[in-house]
């Protein structure tokens, strides 16, 4: 069984930083495309960055220039470095990650979130 665990959130003054990382378990083969997703209160589930296994990252045009993605391919982890955090970037953070398990089909796995409030 295949699982995302999301850590590093919390709370934090506006401007401040916080890093989430986000572990792939289990029976894992190879893992594509890998991203940062949120949700705030009220709202539709956004896309926040992706990164693809090799190749050029994607982010949100409201965390261009703030927010880096990266990962750790032989850790099977994910991470969000988020710089500079407004208050509009409250949310839980999801990640995400198209995975080939013991099943052998490439399957989207989603982690439980963990929440970033940015409060002064």
């Amino acid at each position: 069984q295949v699982q995302l665990v999301e850590s590093g959130g919390g709370l934090v003054q506006p401007g401040g930083s916080l890093r989430l990382s986000c572990a792939a378990s289990g029976v894992i083969f190879t893992i594509r495309a890998m991203g940062w997703y949120r949700q705030a209160p009220g709202k539709e589930r956004e896309l926040v960055a992706t990164i693809p296994s090799g190749g050029t990252t994607n982010y949100a045009d409201s965390v261009k220039g703030r927010f880096t993605i990266s990962r750790d391919n032989a850790k099977n982890t994910l991470y969000l470095q988020m710089n500079s955090l407004k208050p509009e970037d409250t949310a839980v953070y999801y990640c995400n990650a198209n995975i080939l398990g013991r099943s052998m089909i490439y399957r989207y796995y989603w982690g439980q979130g963990t929440q970033v409030t940015v409060s002064s």
